[in-house]
């Protein structure tokens, strides 16, 4: 069970399990979800409801929110819904092949081995079930601009150890919080509230995995090694985070995307919900040695501080 203690064992040689590892092997097996069966695909979308809960919304509080009708509001938080998907995916593709890199030459009969085979599975579903939900919602394929596609193609390439792990924390501790908020939201169209808990119950394992790989990665790491992680992190999360809300969900939802993009990026209340939900996460980073100060520059940019 996952919050069972589990005591490592020794075979022969090899070292000590790690225990995180087998705790959370533990709690797949006994609660991970399979999206095809759990999501109810066949109901037709009600556009009765929102797609996020509406103080999510980029335009949530400012005066182009106040003119908008309540359909024109559910219709942009159902495109918002939808681009904060696609990127998720676009991220889990990324998460994934930085995973078996750093796998490639383990043990194979090893707990963390088999764990992130276990993660990467569990990803390979959450990927394909973010991906019906987006075409549920009646949304086109968002995408990343061309060049955060492209350095996404270095990032994956060339991260390892903590900063390819800390990045993954930080994309998937973002998502969480707003996750938690929708799936309990009544107002949230059911089938994506689904998602969002499915989604969050199994990424708890994965976020995780990611806070512990990252200690154990920068035990007696030097100042200037943390310094350049740091950087590479901060950089990486910034991309990640502005890349979210693509400017396409504005022309989409029927509203003027000049007016809306101008509107949003002055949004001092998104900009709060978003340094709220990371105060937790900026506090780790913080123990960890990863919030420099110029590291500090993009998450205030991000507004994730």
């Amino acid at each position: 069970m996952a919050g069972s203690t589990v005591r490592p064992e020794v075979h022969g040689d090899r070292p000590e399990e790690p225990e995180v590892a087998r705790r959370l092997l533990d709690s797949s097996a006994t609660l991970s979800y399979d999206p095809a069966v759990e999501v109810d695909w066949d109901t037709p979308l009600d556009k009765g409801f929102h797609g996020t809960s509406p103080e999510w919304c980029t335009l949530y509080g400012t005066a182009y929110w106040a003119e908008l009708t309540e359909a024109q509001r559910k219709e942009l938080t159902r495109q918002e819904a939808a681009s904060v998907a696609s990127t998720g995916i676009w991220f889990e593709m990324i998460l994934q092949q930085m995973v078996l890199r750093d796998i490639y030459a383990k043990d194979p009969t090893g707990a963390e081995f088999q764990w992130a085979l276990t993660e990467i599975a569990e990803e390979c579903r959450h990927s394909i079930m973010f991906a019906r939900g987006a075409q549920k919602l009646g949304a086109p394929a968002y995408r990343p601009a061309r060049p955060v596609l492209e350095l996404g193609r270095v990032f994956k390439t060339l991260a390892f150890g903590e900063a390819a792990y800390a990045a993954i924390l930080v994309a998937e501790e973002v998502l969480d919080v707003m996750q938690r908020d929708w799936m309990r939201d009544e107002r949230v169209v059911p089938f994506v509230r689904t998602i969002n808990n499915i989604h969050v119950v199994e990424e708890s394992r994965h976020m995780k995995f990611a806070r512990d790989e990252t200690r154990k990665r920068l035990r007696g790491a030097g100042a200037l090694r943390r310094r350049i992680n740091a950087f590479v992190v901060a950089v990486a999360s910034y991309f990640i985070v502005t890349s979210m809300w693509n400017k396409n969900v504005y022309a989409n939802a029927g509203l003027d995307p000049e007016r809306a993009l101008a509107e949003a990026r002055a949004n001092e209340h998104h900009k709060s919900m978003l340094r709220s939900s990371c105060s937790g996460l900026m506090d780790f980073l913080a123990s960890a040695g990863l919030l420099t100060k110029p590291a500090l520059v993009f998450y205030k940019r991000a507004h994730l501080i």
